[in-house]
């Protein structure tokens, strides 16, 4: 499942070449792309200007003006809604000439009045879903409804770092879990999670109420920096889902230390990469660099 840096990756493309644009129309070709709006996401997106490309976590959305800027009328609400998108593990927002032909796995297609390049919603395993969904408002930062419950990312300014070291602390379980979920900190996965614990050298069942506040600072900017070099690499690529809105995969799995590098050596001491169970996928990690605590915690 593409991750913070790769779901980044998109909306920079999307910020290029969405922002300002009209819908002309949406066609919807699979009813499980849009599910969660009972086939009313045409109608609500017809007619509405693109006003920015923005992102939490996972997550990422266009907030959408009812009229492009300076026509006045239109329906009211303006960029109180959103075109919010989901990845799943293998979407895909293309910008794509609007004569070429359709991708196999097309789900949604907008066009746009200016006639330039559509925006195709691609996913071949369906999981993930676009929704016209109201804006919270009331928030510090305003983001679509459905994820108001997700927390700040570690790349974003809202994410309060005190905050999140006195709520890790109180969590009591494994440190991977607490990375994993979404309500603490937003953005990281599988795949992130590994690589940063590798550099803070922890492993990924340390007790989180053992962590020092210290150690969540090292591990806070192993997480950021890790993020940060993915994200210059385009992200991280193992197959060809996951690719930008050009069609191009990111290639920092080149980089990475111990994610998928069972048995190979580690970077920092040359010790055989180790691969564990963890909640139904694996985690990988140092046997050396990173000794399974005595009191570990699944």
């Amino acid at each position: 499942m593409p991750e913070l840096p790769e779901v980044e990756v998109v909306r920079r493309g999307l910020e290029r070449w969405a922002i300002g644009r009209t819908v002309a129309s949406a066609e919807v070709l699979h009813p499980r792309a849009v599910r969660r709006n009972d086939g009313s996401l045409p109608d609500r997106l017809k007619g509405r200007t693109v006003v920015s490309a923005e992102r939490r976590g996972k997550y990422l959305w266009l907030p959408l003006h009812d009229d492009p800027p300076g026509d006045g009328g239109g329906r009211p609400g303006g960029a109180e809604e959103a075109l919010l998108a989901h990845l799943g593990m293998s979407g895909q927002l293309l910008i794509v000439d609007p004569l070429a032909p359709m991708e196999k796995h097309l789900r949604v297609r907008l066009s746009f009045t200016d006639g330039g390049p559509e925006l195709r919603f691609v996913d071949q395993r369906t999981f993930g879903h676009l929704l016209v969904a109201p804006m919270a408002v009331r928030l510090p930062r305003p983001v679509p409804e459905p994820i108001a419950h997700i927390a700040a990312d570690p790349l974003e300014g809202a994410f309060d770092d005190e905050e999140f070291a006195a709520r890790l602390r109180l969590r009591r379980t494994g440190l991977k879990r607490a990375l994993l979920d979404q309500s603490l900190i937003s953005g990281v996965g599988n795949i992130y999670a590994d690589e940063a614990l590798w550099r803070a050298r922890l492993h990924w069942a340390r007790p989180t109420e053992t962590l020092t506040r210290p150690k969540i600072v090292e591990l806070l900017s192993a997480v950021r920096a890790v993020m940060t070099e993915a994200l210059a690499q385009g992200g991280t690529s193992f197959d060809s889902l996951y690719v930008n809105v050009n069609g191009e995969s990111g290639y920092f799995d080149r980089s990475l230390a111990v994610y998928g590098r069972q048995d190979r050596p580690c970077p920092r001491c040359g010790a055989p990469i180790r691969r564990e169970a963890f909640m139904n996928r694996s985690s990988y990690s140092c046997p050396k660099c990173q000794p399974r605590p005595r009191n570990a915690r699944p």
